[in-house]
Order: C-alpha cells, then sequence, then structure tokens
C-alpha cells in the first residue's frame, strides 16, 4: 500500500470514528433545540425547574479547590519522586499507584462512615478531600513521568547557577512542563466535575449541596418522559467542561505528544 492510499484509509476510518462519536451529540442537541423549530425556551425552562444555578455553583466550588489542590500536592510529590533518590522512595511510589487500582464502589460506604463520623458528611469538606485524595494518586504518577522524562541537565546547570530545589521545581521545571501539567488539570477537571457517585453518597440529606451530575440524576427523576427538558438540562451540565476543553485542547494534545508518561 502506498503512502496516499494508506493516508486515505486512515481518513476514512478517523471519518466513520468521528462520525460515532458526534451523532449521539447532534441528536441531543436536535432534542433539546426541538428542531426543525429551534425553540430554546427550553433552556430556560430546565435551568429554573432543574435548580441548576445551585448545582453549577457546587460544581464549580468542588471542581476548582480539588484541581488546584491536587495539582500543587502532585507537582510536588512528582518532584521528589521523579527526580530525588532517599529511601522509601519506591514504596511510597507503589502506595500511589496503588490508589490508581481502587475502584471508588470499593470505598465509598467505608469513606462515607468516616466521614460522617468527623462531622463532613453534607459539606463542601466531605465532597472535596476524597477527590482530592484520588486525583494526587493519578496526579503524582503523571508528573513523576514527566520530571524523570526531563533530562538531567537542566537540573544540574539550576543547581550549578544556586537554585534551590523549590526555586528549580516552580521556575525551571513547571514552566518547561506546562503542556504536561494542562494536561493533568483538564483530565482532573473533567474526571472531579462528572463524579457522581461520592456526591451521591455524601450528599443525602442538604439538597442544596448536590453537584451538576447529580442535579441532573434528580431532574430525570421528575421529567422521565420530557425529552427536550432532559435533553436541555444535560448540555447545560455539560457545557462548561466542553468549553475548558475547546480553550485547552492545544495544550491538552500537546502534553499527551510530548512523551509525557515516557519512564
Amino acid at each position: 500500500m502506498n503512502a496516499r492510499a494508506e493516508r486515505f484509509v486512515n481518513h476514512a476510518i478517523l471519518v466513520v470514528f468521528s462520525v460515532i462519536a458526534v451523532f449521539p451529540m447532534v441528536g441531543v442537541v436536535a432534542q433539546a433545540l426541538q428542531l426543525p423549530h429551534a425553540d430554546l425556551s427550553t433552556f430556560g425552562t430546565a435551568w429554573r425547574e432543574g435548580h441548576f444555578a445551585t448545582y453549577l455553583r457546587n460544581s464549580v466550588i468542588v471542581t476548582t479547590v480539588t484541581v488546584i489542590v491536587a495539582a500543587v500536592l502532585s507537582i510536588m510529590a512528582g518532584y521528589a519522586l521523579g527526580t530525588m533518590r532517599f529511601r522509601g522512595s519506591g514504596v511510597l511510589f507503589l502506595v500511589f499507584v496503588a490508589g490508581l487500582t481502587i475502584p471508588t464502589e470499593a470505598i465509598v460506604v467505608p469513606l462515607y462512615f468516616d466521614l460522617r463520623s468527623a462531622g463532613l458528611d453534607n459539606t463542601y469538606a466531605g465532597l472535596i478531600l476524597p477527590q482530592v485524595a484520588m486525583s494526587v494518586a493519578f496526579g503524582t504518577f503523571w508528573m513523576r513521568a514527566y520530571f524523570r522524562s526531563v533530562p538531567r541537565s537542566l537540573l544540574e546547570a539550576a543547581r550549578l547557577d544556586g537554585a534551590s530545589g523549590w526555586t528549580t521545581l516552580w521556575r525551571v521545571l513547571v514552566p518547561v512542563g506546562r503542556p504536561a501539567i494542562l494536561t493533568m488539570v483538564l483530565l482532573t477537571t473533567m474526571w472531579t466535575w462528572n463524579e457522581f457517585l461520592l456526591p451521591l453518597v455524601i450528599v443525602n440529606s442538604d439538597e442544596g449541596l448536590r453537584t451538576a451530575p447529580l442535579g441532573l440524576s434528580f431532574f430525570q427523576g421528575t421529567h422521565k418522559t420530557d425529552y427536550s427538558l432532559l435533553m436541555a438540562g444535560a448540555l447545560i451540565i455539560a457545557a462548561p467542561i466542553v468549553i475548558v476543553y475547546v480553550f485547552l485542547q492545544r495544550q491538552f494534545i500537546a502534553g499527551m505528544l510530548s512523551g509525557a508518561v515516557k519512564e
């Protein structure tokens, strides 16, 4: 197969998978807009009846705090495990990796009782802390791989210039690793925003603390047959994360292609 034929086949495969991925979204948008009439009032009705202003606010608070705290901790832990040699570093890294292998379903019940005994159920802290822990497990794994891929000459040059470890991290390595960091941030943002099980269990009595996916689930329960309202609500919930991805897609692709997970 020559280069032209191979390129054609590759593009054809990409087009087929693009259609498969986009077609359901087209159906959702068409149903929400009630095409061909293009009735936008459905979004206003869904916004009011679904209380999405409150739910989106809660998701923004939880996601923002989780991502910021997890990103800072992941960068520092990844730097220590990726560039430093100290006793127990290998075991400590395996502990972080273990955090990636434990499903949420396996820990959600004991986690709930622990949070309730500490008075953290039905609170922002109860929503944020477990998700920070889960995000740090992935973030440390990701950032350790990035820091291990950094040329040793760059670290040695910083040390020769008299830079401390803290200065080397935040003024040398972090700016250079922006694509990898933004990729980690975007993935963490999407996972935190879409988290459903933890809010469902932890927020069991305070409706004002429901996050967007949880609120959408309750909205669906009261509008089972009104598909236009359901689709409008789904688009409202999905819109923020889609906007974030659109703005960060170049950095996301760059981070995925830059060898950030190479050992």
